[in-house]
């Protein structure tokens, strides 16, 4: 049997969510309330495939700042303004100076879709 994310205490991005719930979906008759409501919320909000996800967070984790949970943050958010990246390592032992910022502004701009 193969161990849940959960159990193995892996991180994914919300595309990911996206593809295994929609997996889910396809073999079962109806999804749970909370799958469902979780369905719905990655459809709404996660604007990459999980392809481009991927990409960018392999692209994010290359920069020396960034780690991978953060990297999963700033996949998921896609981030345009330097705020956003402040918001995102607010409660970070690290953060990121201006040149650090703009290095994953230019990283998520890169990957976005318009």
């Amino acid at each position: 049997m193969e161990a849940s994310t959960e159990e193995t205490g892996k991180i994914i991005s919300l595309a990911e969510v996206k593809n295994i719930l929609k997996k889910i979906s396809k073999e079962r008759t109806e999804l749970i309330y909370e799958q469902k409501t979780a369905l719905e919320h990655a459809e709404k909000f996660a604007k990459l495939s999980a392809k481009q996800t991927k990409d960018l967070i392999t692209d994010l984790m290359k920069l020396d700042h960034v780690d991978e949970l953060q990297a999963y943050k700033i996949a998921d958010i896609l981030p345009n303004t330097e705020d956003d990246i402040r918001a995102i390592f607010a409660k970070e032992r690290y953060t990121p100076n201006d040149k650090e910022i703009k290095n994953i502004l230019e990283t998520v701009k890169k990957h976005s879709v318009e």
